[in-house]
């Protein structure tokens, strides 16, 4: 890191950061994190678009949250119905989330789904402007507002360090611009021939390059195919 960069910036994680290399050196650091400020689980939520369907679970970039919670909670609830995730996109302000403040129906009440008494979002953006939300959920008490403050910016951080080196290199994950251009129409439900038609190649070609692409990111259908893809910012 550059000298100005080490001038200006200090915070609790300082050479845990500067160690860290990877998906599981960021998990520890995430995870401790929650636990110092008193919180019980974490996750890091891509944005992507508001109007885009999307689910819980295919948003996650990173978290701790208990097995298969995400995925239960996706079986019964719509999240981009929450009012939590709506906010995320009208704000970029830090916010504490309480259960029993959220009585908004229509699979607005996120922590009561989930099984929380309280939820902090902190938005933070990736280099390429990509809008990423850090989220800490429990059922512990209001933080005062110097805590609130020190793990924002811990928070930010962090992911600073996350995102330039995981997530922006495994952006592509090595598939070309004509796999990549296919994959998005696949994530808009377009069929073979449908796609076929739009970029002008045959359905054979279509099907070979689906077959590539399930290949280069290691999953087995299409569903997960563009789950991952969401995940790793490879469309949005």
């Amino acid at each position: 890191m550059a000298n100005y960069q080490k001038n200006h910036r200090q915070y609790y994680f300082d050479s845990d950061l500067e160690k860290a290399l990877n998906r599981v050196d960021f998990f520890r650091i995430f995870h401790t994190m929650t636990l110092r400020y008193g919180f019980d689980h974490f996750g890091i939520l891509q944005l992507g678009n508001e109007g885009d369907a999307c689910t819980l679970t295919n948003r996650l970039a990173l978290h701790d949250l208990p097995s298969g919670l995400a995925e239960e909670y996706d079986k019964r609830h719509r999240f981009g119905d929450s009012i939590v995730f709506k906010s995320l996109h009208t704000s970029s302000i830090p916010s504490v989330w309480k259960s029993d403040d959220l009585h908004l129906g229509n699979g607005g009440n996120l922590l009561g789904q989930l099984g929380f008494d309280i939820l902090m979002c902190v938005p933070v953006t990736g280099m390429n402007g990509a809008r990423y939300a850090v989220l800490f959920l429990g059922d512990g008490e209001m933080m005062e507002q110097q805590a609130h403050f020190a793990l924002c910016y811990d928070a930010i951080c962090a992911f600073d360090y996350f995102y330039r080196l995981v997530l922006s290199n495994k952006a592509g994950l090595g598939l070309t611009p004509r796999e990549r251009e296919i994959l998005r129409w696949i994530s808009h439900g377009k069929t073979a021939s449908e796609i076929a038609l739009i970029v002008s190649v045959s359905e054979h070609t279509v099907n070979s390059h689906t077959a590539t692409i399930l290949k280069k990111l290691d999953v087995v259908n299409r569903t997960q195919m563009v789950a991952k893809a969401i995940r790793e910012q490879i469309i949005q």
